[in-house]
């Protein structure tokens, strides 16, 4: 069975849809935000402060050549910008998790820990901009997509299950 890669903005669930997924199916969860992390032993918003957006970009395009050669039959949850690595398509099926900007924000500011989701996310310092980049990528996360799965309003556990109900 191949890899299931979750795409989508920041902020919309993957991660936690990944873990949801684990538990239903016992695929590997792999994190490309967590491998990029452990690869420079610095958390991800550091990496924007000191070295940049495209040192970052870099570092995505090692992971998913990585992923490629390297991972198989997992569940692999990506940073929001991950779906512009040109070998997306060779690491598995890709999964759009889709949601209005308004739902996604909503989401993020009614976590339990809100402050702690929205200072992981630099791009999300301001709403205005995170709106404009959310706008600027639907159409393309929904160009590279294998399938789109709308996860407004929708629990953790019933995403995961329509997901794997796609591959069954």
């Amino acid at each position: 069975m191949s890899n299931i890669v979750l795409i989508g903005f920041m902020g919309v669930g993957k991660g936690t849809v990944a873990r949801a997924m684990f538990k239903n199916h016992q695929r590997m969860t792999i994190d490309t935000d967590d491998l990029i992390e452990s690869m420079e032993n610095r958390k991800i918003k550091e990496i924007f402060e000191v070295e940049g957006e495209e040192y970052f970009r870099e570092l995505e395009k090692k992971v998913a050549k990585w992923l490629q050669k390297s991972v198989k039959n997992s569940i692999i949850s990506t940073g929001g910008g991950f779906y512009k690595v040109k070998n997306l398509n060779k690491i598995g099926s890709i999964i759009l998790l889709d949601s209005p900007f308004e739902s996604i924000y909503q989401r993020i500011l009614n976590h339990p820990e809100a402050e702690k989701k929205l200072a992981k996310r630099p791009l999300f310092s301001s709403p205005k901009k995170a709106k404009d980049l959310y706008e600027r990528r639907v159409a393309e996360y929904k160009k590279v997509a294998t399938h789109i799965v709308d996860v407004t309003d929708k629990d953790e556990k019933d995403v995961a299950k329509e997901i794997l109900e796609l591959f069954d």
